[in-house]
C-alpha cells in the first residue's frame, strides 16, 4: 500500500488486514508501555486546511505511539493563509523528509493530487477532503462495527461484516463520511441504506452500493438494523448562518430544524424501536437536540467515544501499513 486516498481503494484483503492489524495496535495499546520503536526516525506531518480536533490529535497519538516525529502543519498562521499554493507546500514538506504527509482539505481531490502529481515521495493519507472521502473514519466506524457485532473466531481477527445491516442517516449530501462508509462496509460484505430527505441526498446516490429512504421509522421498524449511525447537519456547507449561542437554524435544505429533528432525528422514541443488540454511531462532533438527542448520545448502546478510542488504533495501524509494512514483523 502506497498511499491511503479513498475507502474505496481497498479491497476486502486490503481491508481486513488493516483491521487485524488494528486490533493488534489497540492490544498494546492496553499495557503501561504503550509505545513502539516502530517508526522511530521517520517524520508524520500533519497538513490541515481545514479545522479539525478529532481527526488531527488522532493522527498525532497515533503516529508518537509508534514513535515517529509529528510535525502539524496548519493553514492559519502559516505561509498557507497567505496564498502559498498546495505545489510548494509540497516542495517544503519534501525539503523536510516527510515520510507521510497527512492531509485534510477542503477540495475534493486535493489528497490524490498531493500523491499523484510528483511533487513529493512521501506517502499520502487523506483524512478528508470536501465531500468525498475519508477512509480511516470508515476503517475505524468497521473497526467498531466488528468488534461489537461479529462473534470473535481467531482471535477475533480476520472476519468481514457479511450479513450486517447499517442505517446511514442524515446529511448524506455532504458527507465525506457516508461516501466512505457505504464504499468500505459494502467491500466487507454488509448492507447500508441511507436515510435522508430528498434535500440531502446527492445527485446519482443510485448508482452508490446501498439502497436509499425517506422514512427514518420504517428503515428501522422494517430493516432491523444491526448499527444506526447518525450524521452530522454541516450547516457551515449550507451557507446557514449560526447565532451567537451556537443554536441551528433553518437552512434551504430542509424547513425548520423541528421538523428535521421530528422526520429524521434518532430520540429516546426511536431507539426504543431499535433491535436490543444494535448499536447507534456518530462520527462527531453532534449537534444535540438536532440529529441526535441526549437520551440517544448517552445512551449505553451509544458507542461514540468509543469510536474515538478505536480512531487512533486504525490510524497507528495505517501509518505502520504505510511506512513499516511487510518490512517489520509486528
Amino acid at each position: 500500500m502506497r498511499h491511503l486516498l479513498s475507502a474505496a481503494d481497498l479491497d476486502r484483503d486490503a481491508a481486513v488486514g488493516l483491521l487485524d492489524t488494528a486490533e493488534r495496535m489497540a492490544a498494546t495499546q492496553e499495557r503501561e508501555m504503550k509505545k513502539l520503536p516502530t517508526l522511530r526516525g521517520r517524520t508524520v506531518v500533519n497538513l490541515f486546511f481545514e479545522d479539525s480536533t478529532r481527526t488531527r490529535i488522532s493522527f498525532e497519538t497515533a503516529a508518537k505511539r509508534l514513535s515517529a516525529d509529528v510535525i502539524n502543519f496548519a493553514a492559519r498562521g502559516s505561509s498557507l493563509s497567505k496564498g502559498e499554493s498546495l505545489k510548494d507546500t509540497a516542495l517544503t514538506l519534501q525539503a523536510m523528509g516527510a515520510d507521510a504527509v497527512v492531509i485534510r482539505h477542503q477540495a475534493s481531490g486535493a489528497p490524490y493530487r498531493l500523491a499523484h502529481a510528483g511533487w513529493l515521495a512521501s506517502a499520502v493519507v487523506n483524512a478528508g477532503d470536501g465531500t468525498h472521502q475519508h477512509p480511516t473514519q470508515a476503517l475505524l466506524d468497521a473497526f467498531t462495527l466488528r468488534r461489537h457485532l461479529v462473534a470473535a473466531g481467531d482471535a477475533g481477527l480476520g472476519r468481514d461484516l457479511a450479513g450486517l445491516h447499517v442505517a446511514i442517516v442524515g446529511d448524506v449530501l455532504h458527507s465525506r463520511v457516508a461516501r466512505s462508509n457505504v464504499d468500505l462496509l459494502h467491500t466487507l460484505g454488509a448492507r447500508v441504506t441511507l436515510v435522508a430527505p430528498p434535500t440531502l441526498l446527492p445527485v446519482g446516490v443510485e448508482a452508490w452500493a446501498c439502497a436509499t429512504s425517506y422514512h427514518l421509522d420504517e428503515v428501522i421498524a422494517e430493516g432491523r438494523p444491526d448499527a444506526i449511525m447518525m450524521l452530522r447537519v454541516q450547516r457551515e456547507r449550507m451557507g446557514a448562518g449560526v447565532p451567537a449561542n451556537g443554536a441551528p437554524v433553518a437552512t434551504g435544505f430542509f424547513p425548520s430544524p423541528l421538523e428535521y429533528t421530528r422526520a429524521y432525528g434518532l430520540d429516546a422514541r426511536r431507539l426504543a424501536m431499535l433491535p436490543e443488540h444494535a448499536i447507534v454511531m456518530h462520527p462527531g462532533p453532534m449537534n444535540r437536540g438536532l440529529e441526535i438527542s441526549a437520551d440517544a448520545a448517552d445512551s449505553p448502546r451509544a458507542v461514540i467515544v468509543e469510536q474515538v478510542a478505536n480512531g487512533v488504533a486504525i490510524r497507528m495501524a495505517v501509518l505502520y501499513r504505510l511506512l513499516a509494512g511487510e518490512r517489520e514483523a509486528f
